[in-house]
């Protein structure tokens, strides 16, 4: 499941992967938070996946292969991935410089760091 993640600064959407993320975690849940987060001005957003994450479903990995298509790339201002498997984040570092706007991994003990790197201008 994808739940968000409390007290962000004005501005910062954010989440938490726990356990098996399926697609109508991305249906009901992130996507209309990236919408409402560019509507409102730009898209900052810090993604939390620790060790209480297990594995994402097949369907799930399709829906985060389109998170945010619909966004013009303006939007995106910047990302934060936190994480302590290694796959993810090779994967990110890999990607990232196809993905609009900044991106930075971060290790799980960093959270708070990630958040404000996110929240800054």
């Amino acid at each position: 499941m994808i739940e968000p993640l409390e007290n962000l600064p004005d501005g910062v959407v954010g989440f938490r992967a726990v356990g098996i993320v399926e697609p109508d975690d991305y249906r009901n849940v992130l996507d209309p938070a990236i919408d409402a987060a560019a509507a409102a001005g730009g898209i900052r957003f810090v993604y939390v996946v620790g060790d209480d994450f297990d594995r994402y479903s097949l369907g799930a990995i399709w829906q985060d292969a389109k998170v945010g298509a619909s966004q013009s790339p303006k939007a995106w201002k910047r990302v934060a991935l936190v994480t302590n498997h290694d796959w993810l984040s090779h994967s990110a570092a890999v990607f990232a410089p196809l993905m609009p706007g900044e991106i930075k991994i971060f290790d799980t003990d960093q959270t708070d760091a990630a958040i404000e790197w996110v929240a800054a201008d």
